[in-house]
């Protein structure tokens, strides 16, 4: 007979009993005779016949289509080395990084990307054999300007997101802020005014802090709104 030990969304530890019997295991779960554990600090998640652990620790391994927020720590004569928040460095060619193409006779890599310009990026591709390559040349991508930026654990990106963005989208509207994120934990925000970016962020972190709780979206929407009327008073 299987049966699930713990609760589904409950934080677990490396060695944590998860279940006994017949599942279908996915990342930080190993399996023991007819037993399984957990490998990591996460959340338990119990999809039926599959369990899995998802990490709240660690840091970010690229992936062939994360979009990433990066900075420019070192440039070349033809491109440049990226700091994405990663145990590796992004290598950004300078055929990738805008539409023309890169002349490195005629073209200075600096006037493009200098060090310590922060960018919105693509991985391209990474096999951990070799540094991942990115780009800035789609639409949409390239120098962030001004805002601020922010990390969290990667692995809480998709709660700050939240269903189809409803959590992000909300946080946005309320805070009347443009808000990036990048799914190396790196968040971008601006507003017109400083107070609203600093709402922003604080309802993040709060986000981050209680990701693995119940009704969180409708905490923060509270969160928010109270912010709002309180402004409005002032005003």
């Amino acid at each position: 007979m299987s049966e699930i030990k713990v609760e589904n969304h409950e934080i677990v530890i490396p060695g944590d009993l998860l279940a006994e019997g017949e599942f279908r295991c996915g990342d930080g779960v190993v399996k023991r005779g007819n037993s399984y554990y957990s490998t990591l600090i996460g959340l338990f998640q119990d999809k039926g016949d599959f369990i899995q652990v998802k990490s709240l620790k660690g840091k970010y391994f690229p992936r062939p289509g994360d979009l990433a927020i990066g900075k420019i720590i070192e440039v070349g004569l033809t491109s440049w080395i990226v700091d994405i928040g990663s145990p590796y460095f992004a290598i950004l060619s300078g055929n990738n990084a805008t539409e023309k193409r890169f002349d490195p006779v005629k073209d200075d890599a600096r006037k493009i990307f200098d060090i310590g310009d922060i960018i919105l990026t693509k991985i391209i591709s990474f096999d951990r054999t070799k540094d991942p390559t990115i780009i800035t040349n789609e639409r949409g991508l390239g120098k962030l300007r001004g805002g601020r930026i922010i990390e969290i654990e990667a692995a809480h990106i998709p709660r700050v997101i939240g269903k189809k963005g409803t959590m992000i989208n909300m946080v946005k509207r309320l805070t009347r802020t443009q808000i990036i994120t990048g799914q190396n934990g790196r968040i971008w925000v601006q507003g017109k005014k400083i107070d609203d970016e600093l709402k922003a962020i604080e309802s993040i972190k709060k986000i981050e802090l209680e990701a693995h709780t119940q009704g969180l979206t409708d905490r923060i929407r509270a969160m928010l709104s109270d912010n709002q009327q309180t402004t409005l008073g002032d005003e």
